[in-house]
Parts: structure tokens; C-alpha cells; sequence
């Protein structure tokens, strides 16, 4: 994709790092990214892979905006209430950057549909906030070979991990939290979450999307953990499992 004037102004900053200069930008530009969730993670990243320039953007998102998100999604305002996250963060995100196509999926994605939206796209960021659809984005991910970028973030806890099953040697998400195992977290409207906890998950999952888009090598096998009372990060290495019912047998 070629950048006109007004582009090579606009991405400047990206263009000035050597990693990416204009040849990783034009692919930014051409990339294509599905965002599953509209809330806390998902409004930072859309906003972010939206300014970033990323061509074409999908925010699925089955809500509608409530006066209690507006503690911590930065996609919405008072003038988004009762409308759809998706539509609303669409409005949002091309008030940022006209230039790019964002399409709002206002309703949640069931198996079929969700497999055929992420391997529409050369990204998946799993913005959810609960177990089973995290899991069922991975499956989608691993059967479609689409990198998926999973982030969590709840209390005052955050995690992040690359899974990119074109790779040999990367694990799933089922690797590091198998299904039929015990949650670690759950929705913050039960257990609540501290608000700029999920603008910094959410800003580090647009970093590794936007890295994966521009042919930047992400850190596989490994999930990033912050705490936010503590003010510290931690990483761990996650092993790929041989027997996994998701990715075993898949590359």
C-alpha cells in the first residue's frame, strides 16, 4: 500500500524507527485486525491500532455502554450511553483516523462466525473478560493460523501473551490455561479492577499487534504479568503442551 503525503505526516513517528520506516508502515497500513471486545482492554486498543494507521479494524462487541464503564473505557463518553460498544468505538476511532475502514459487529460471534472473522484477518486481539470466550477465540486462532494476542486484567492484576500458531514451537492459550482448569479471573463487575489498569494491557496489546503487523518478531511462548499495587512486571515461559486438544497436531 502506498502512502500519500498527508499519510507520511501522519505515521512520521513510526516511519522514524528503523524497525519500521515506511516499509513497516505500508503494512500496518494494509494490515487487518479483529478486536474482540469494545470495553476496558478493547477501547485502548482500538484507539491505538486506529491511530496507529492499521487499514481495516473489526470491534465486535454485543454491549451497549452504561454509565458504570466510563470509569475505565476510554472509548466511550456520556454521549455514547446506551448505544453499541462497537458502533460507539467505530465513531470513536474514526474521529481519530478517517483514513482507515473500521466495521462495528454488534452482536457476539458464535463458532462458525467467529472463525470466519478471524481468518478474515491477519490479527485477533482477544479483549474479552471471561473464560469461555477467551477460549473459544483461541480455537478460532489456532484453526484459522491467525496470531492471537490475549489480554486479561482484573482487581489489579494484568497478563499478556502472544500465541501464534504458524509457528512451530508457540504455545495456545489452552497451553497456558487449559479449559477444563479453575479460572483465574473473572468479570470486574464482579471482582472490580483498578481503571488504568486496562489502558496498560490494553496499550501493550496494540504494541505486539502492531508489531506483528509491521513484520516485527513478537515474544512467543512467554506471558507477561503486572501488578499494579506492587508496580512491577514478571514473566514467565510457557511451554507448548504436546498433548493439547487445541494445537497439538495442527502445524
Amino acid at each position: 500500500m502506498e502512502l500519500d503525503d498527508n499519510a507520511l505526516l501522519r505515521y512520521s513517528r513510526h516511519i522514524l524507527l528503523p524497525q519500521i520506516d515506511v516499509t513497516g508502515q505500508r503494512r500496518v497500513s494494509a494490515g487487518r485486525a479483529l478486536v474482540v471486545g469494545a470495553g476496558g482492554l478493547g477501547s485502548p486498543v482500538a484507539l491505538y491500532l486506529a491511530s496507529a494507521g492499521v487499514g481495516l479494524i473489526t470491534v465486535a462487541d454485543d454491549d451497549t455502554v452504561e454509565l458504570s464503564n466510563l470509569q475505565r473505557q476510554i472509548a466511550h463518553d456520556m454521549a455514547s450511553l446506551g448505544q453499541a460498544k462497537a458502533q460507539s468505538a467505530q465513531a470513536r476511532m474514526l474521529g481519530l483516523n478517517p483514513d482507515i475502514q473500521v466495521t462495528a459487529l454488534c452482536r457476539r460471534l458464535g463458532p462458525d462466525d467467529l472463525l470466519q472473522q478471524v481468518a478474515a484477518h491477519d490479527v485477533v486481539l482477544d479483549c474479552s473478560d471471561n473464560f469461555a470466550t477467551r477460549h473459544a477465540i483461541n480455537r478460532a486462532a489456532v484453526a484459522a493460523q491467525v496470531p492471537l494476542v490475549s489480554g486479561a486484567a482484573v482487581r489489579f492484576d494484568g497478563q499478556l501473551a502472544v500465541f501464534d500458531s504458524r509457528q512451530a514451537d508457540s504455545p495456545c492459550y489452552h497451553c497456558l490455561f487449559p479449559e477444563d482448569g479453575p479460572a483465574t479471573d473473572g468479570p470486574c463487575a464482579t471482582f472490580g479492577v483498578l481503571a488504568p489498569l486496562v489502558g496498560v494491557i490494553g496499550s501493550l496489546q496494540a504494541v505486539e499487534a502492531i508489531k506483528l503487523l509491521a513484520g516485527i518478531a513478537s515474544p512467543l511462548g512467554r506471558l507477561t504479568v503486572y501488578d499494579a499495587l506492587e508496580g512491577g512486571f514478571r514473566q514467565f515461559k510457557v511451554p507448548r503442551d504436546p498433548d493439547c486438544p487445541v494445537c497439538a497436531g495442527k502445524k
